[in-house]
């Protein structure tokens, strides 16, 4: 495997940080004036067009086994569930999957040849993802193990050991990892070199994070229900959202508008937000509606997403139900119902598609101008457990119970 690189001390040490200038470079400090200096580097990253509009202050599960397959790959090198799925930003040619074997692949999405085997990890692989650039990898277990792979030399280059973790996240414009962990503190480091900061906890989970896309502030999601906004260079809390306009259930998902104000969270107890980040306000708020059974968890909101090019939030539940609502008015538009609970979704980064995966094993891709399905893409005999999606909208890839990945084109003439 090679030289790990640098590796982290024990997580109950001190903040470091790394030197004022260019984010690339690493130059050792000592003293108190080292502890903020990550926070700085964040706050001096060129992002170039991000934060330009940030002001400040019915079948059945059992039927998937009858179903055709519709995938053009599939990856079948786990032994066991595959839980994560991520594409490469750059090229949008390469996927890595992490899976309950404790392993996590890079693989190419044309033909699935194995590119890297990511091993060494403790646990079952439950986030993989790629950097900006797609030149890092990093990957996570459940027993709180992060590691990050270089994909060119295909080695590990970096690892640190938390508590159990829930969620990572890569910074858009620079080689830094968010982590959230079940004590509540998320991290954020710089990689390969391991520089850390960490946002304290209030005493519960952090079960969800997204890195808003001006890069300087960072929204995450926490077990009691609370969301937080936190300023990266300050490490404080902007703002706190909670009490009677807040979720009564765990934080579930979270995503992040292009336009640096909206936050939308999703949560156990049924129900969606979308937040004013400068405002410190809550706009709006969404049900996913009465449960189907005595489960509390049937209506659970486990997937929401803002769309880039219309006033438009989606919400995706437990119960099956896919719910897109105008923002400006908050009228419900199109109520989809799935025959499974839904895991995730995602909008076309332009146009009007809708992209839901599903307990049922099918992704289905939906008109929101009309709440009509577009196609639907079949193939895993178990439940899907994540999905990503093309820039362009043309590939879908998707993780399951069924010890597989697939890779779904669009448009090949035959469909």
């Amino acid at each position: 495997m090679g030289d790990p690189g640098p590796v982290a001390g024990d997580a109950d040490s001190d903040d470091a940080g790394f030197a004022e200038g260019d984010l690339e470079e690493v130059i050792e400090l000592e003293g108190p004036e080292a502890d903020d200096a990550l926070a700085d580097e964040i706050d001096e990253i060129d992002l170039g067009n991000y934060g330009d509009g940030y002001q400040g202050d019915e079948g059945a599960e059992g039927d998937m086994e009858m179903m055709t397959d519709d995938a053009d790959v599939v990856f079948s090198k786990h032994i066991g569930s595959v839980f994560c799925i991520g594409l490469d930003r750059t090229t949008q040619s390469l996927a890595v999957t992490g899976g309950e074997d404790d392993k996590a692949y890079v693989w190419r999405l044309g033909d699935g040849e194995v590119l890297m085997e990511c091993g060494g990890h403790k646990d079952s692989v439950t986030c993989a993802c790629f950097s900006h650039n797609s030149a890092l990898v990093a990957t996570g277990d459940m027993g709180g193990l992060v590691k990050a792979w270089d994909v060119n030399s295909r080695e590990q280059v970096w690892e640190f050991e938390v508590s159990d973790l829930e969620w990572l996240d890569w910074h858009m414009a620079a080689p830094v990892l968010f982590a959230g962990t079940v004590d509540g503190d998320v991290w954020m480091w710089k990689v390969p070199s391991g520089d850390c900061k960490t946002f304290q906890g209030h005493g519960c989970q952090s079960t969800a994070g997204k890195v808003m896309p001006d890069g300087k502030r960072l929204s995450v999601g926490y077990e009691d229900g609370t969301v937080k906004v936190w300023d990266l260079k300050q490490g404080a809390a902007l703002h706190t959202f909670s009490g009677h306009q807040g979720h009564t259930g765990a934080v579930t998902c979270m995503d992040c508008h292009h336009d640096n104000v909206l936050v939308m969270s999703g949560a156990t107890d049924g129900t969606a937000r979308i937040w004013n980040s400068a405002a410190g306000k809550c706009v709006s708020g969404y049900t996913t509606g009465p449960e189907t059974g005595g489960d509390e968890d049937a209506n659970s909101v486990e997937a929401v997403g803002l769309s880039n090019s219309q006033p438009l939030a989606a919400v995706g539940s437990l119960n099956g139900t896919l719910g897109v609502w105008d923002i400006p008015t908050g009228v419900q538009r199109h109520k989809c119902s799935h025959p499974g609970g839904i895991v995730r979704l995602a909008w076309a980064e332009s146009g009007y598609l809708l992209y839901t995966s599903c307990l049922d094993g099918v992704t289905r891709i939906w008109d929101s101008r009309t709440g009509a399905t577009v196609q639907q893409l079949t193939g895993h005999s178990e439940e899907i457990l994540d999905m990503a999606v093309s820039r362009d909208g043309n590939v879908v890839l998707t993780s399951s119970g069924d010890n597989t990945a697939r890779v779904f084109n669009l448009q090949k003439p035959e469909r």
